[in-house]
């Protein structure tokens, strides 16, 4: 374990783990690509059917985190101000030394925001969401707004066959730190699924196990984590990798290979380690760079199956 970790940050995280999995039954390593993503400061999206569980994820996560959680249902006519918010000009403020015009926040002005079925809206829509998760902040009407910290995006996405679905743009998708995918519960976890109480009242039910300064000082952790020169060889070589042409169309750029080091680092901490090891790299890479990338010619493999056979082909350090 990590021998100078603080326990008033080291003991919240393990309740995390432990209030998570009460509700979240027998996705152990979703919770924790989740749980790694938070630490590491990105954003989540989440592609899956409707029903498997994506929504009461992002509840639970607010609530054990004491987190202000906004959602908004995207969909074809929701409209970029809808989700920003909007100047209402008031009559009788500027008379009384205020601004004529009065900005409205938006549900992005929360530290959680749940943007469920993403890619049910338009492209406009979709693109308001940039700024907000690149800079944490908004602007309207030629002010910013900057967002309260920290800032959390979950995005659900229906699988892309579905009707009424736009495709995220590449640099939307590169906003999002991991694309995981809950999928189905194995048969034990669905039974106490069955057989247990109702997630809404379950979600009643929750307290919160951890400060926002907590999680502030965990995320302050990530960035301490030692990366070794070996290691950053290793990660080099995976960059490299997906620009040589012979596994995907485009390569991943300098921001996605700082965003796959963040994640190293998070998945690190998460296994009570100060260094980052090449198992932490491995662990996370499909989740981190697939999404990202488009596989090369007609390769029948999708882009995670690419990222592993790629992973297989880079030498470890």
């Amino acid at each position: 374990m990590i021998s100078d970790a603080p326990t008033s940050v080291s003991q919240p995280l393990a309740d995390l783990r432990r209030q998570v999995s009460t509700i979240i039954k027998g996705k152990q390593a979703q919770t924790e690509d989740c749980l790694a993503c938070l630490l590491a400061g990105g954003h989540l999206l989440i592609e899956d059917l409707p029903g498997v569980g994506k929504t009461t994820l992002a509840h639970v996560l607010s609530i054990s985190l004491g987190l202000r959680f906004s959602r908004v249902q995207f969909t074809t006519d929701l409209m970029p101000a809808d989700l920003l918010g909007v100047s209402i000009y008031t009559p009788g403020a500027q008379a009384a030394g205020g601004a004529p015009f009065q900005f409205h926040p938006g549900p992005v002005f929360s530290q959680v925001l749940l943007a469920d079925e993403i890619n049910r809206a338009g492209p406009k829509t979709q693109s308001a969401l940039l700024e907000a998760m690149e800079e944490y902040q908004v602007s309207v009407d030629g002010t910013t707004h900057a967002l309260p910290l920290p800032f959390f995006v979950i995005a659900t996405q229906n699988p892309s066959e579905q009707l009424g679905t736009h495709p995220l743009p590449e640099s939307q998708l590169d906003r999002f730190l991991m694309c995981i995918s809950l999928g189905y519960p194995d048969r034990q976890a669905e039974r106490e699924l069955l057989m247990g109480q109702d997630s809404r009242e379950q979600l009643r039910a929750l307290k919160p196990v951890m400060t926002p300064d907590q999680l502030r000082a965990l995320q302050r952790q990530v960035l301490e984590v030692h990366v070794s020169p070996a290691l950053l060889d290793y990660l080099q070589a995976l960059l490299e990798a997906t620009r040589s042409g012979e596994w995907f169309q485009e390569g991943l750029s300098p921001r996605a290979g700082l965003a796959l080091l963040r994640a190293a680092r998070a998945k690190a901490l998460l296994s009570g380690r100060d260094y980052v090891s090449p198992d932490d790299v491995q662990a996370i890479l499909p989740q981190t760079i697939a999404h990202r990338l488009r596989p090369r010619g007609g390769s029948a493999r999708g882009a995670r199956e690419q990222v592993r056979a790629m992973m297989a082909a880079v030498p470890l350090p």
